[in-house]
């Protein structure tokens, strides 16, 4: 049951729409998928179209175990966040196990996922290191520009000080690329930057800048779903099969 963080501490990298559909796509190839929001914007759910009860904030505030708020959507399990996560992470910052409560409650679904997929928040709060210190991998979408280097550097940075910390041996699974405009003569130039400077692998897959992906949230439904001939859920799906075949 790998944990896998989608992560990037830069905003507008597509984490949640990576999430989303690579969770859907999990689900297509017919594994068993949990995607937990741990941003208190509460995207996910909302993408998803849900009618939202219990959330994560209830698992923070031991009202509720992680089986008590899972919803349905396109065949995977979904927890969704809510704004209180906010004011969970302030009653926190006392507590000496604060960074392992998401750990803990993940421990108890005794194996009952292929696949758990967290959607991390964009700073690396309490919060992002409870995602994490929970997780076994980590895929870090990123926009194939230059600006995105000093993201890359920060996660790199921030997942080696929590393994040294915490005596945690969380690795990269790799870097995804997103919103990717073949045309552009930057985008390779960046990966290959990546290549020549960094010990990280980068995805075969890509995810081309698609409008469908954009307009998919609007109907409440991954692009899976909502446009599955469309280049992006092509490039999800391909993704996919990838991340599969790199965890066996």
């Amino acid at each position: 049951m790998p944990v896998i963080s989608i992560v990037n501490q830069k905003g507008g990298t597509g984490k949640t729409t990576t999430t989303i559909n690579l969770g859907s796509a999990l689900a297509s190839l017919n594994k068993s998928v949990l995607v937990i929001d741990m941003d208190s914007q509460g995207n996910l759910g909302y993408s998803l179209g849900l009618e939202i009860d219990k959330t994560i904030s209830d698992v923070f505030n031991s009202e509720a175990s992680i089986n008590e708020i899972v919803e349905s959507s396109e065949g995977m399990h979904v927890a969704p966040s809510d704004m209180r996560l906010v004011d969970i992470e302030l009653s926190l910052i006392d507590l000496d196990d604060r960074h392992t409560i998401l750990h803990r409650n993940l421990a108890k679904l005794s194996n009952s996922y292929d696949y758990i997929l967290i959607d991390c928040p964009p700073s690396l709060s309490i919060l992002a290191v409870n995602a994490l210190f929970a997780s076994d991998l980590v895929i870090i979408p990123m926009l194939m520009e230059v600006l995105s280097l000093q993201g890359l550097d920060q996660i790199i940075h921030t997942i080696a000080k929590i393994n040294k910390t915490y005596k945690r041996s969380l690795e990269v699974l790799g870097v995804l690329p997103v919103m990717v405009d073949k045309r552009r003569k930057l985008s390779e130039e960046v990966k290959d930057y990546i290549n020549e400077n960094y010990d990280l692998r980068i995805f075969e897959s890509m995810i081309r800048n698609n409008v469908k992906a954009s307009e998919a949230p609007s109907f409440g439904q991954s692009v899976i779903e909502y446009a599955p001939s469309s280049n992006s859920a092509k490039d999800y799906m391909q993704f996919a099969k990838e991340v599969v075949k790199l965890i066996k």
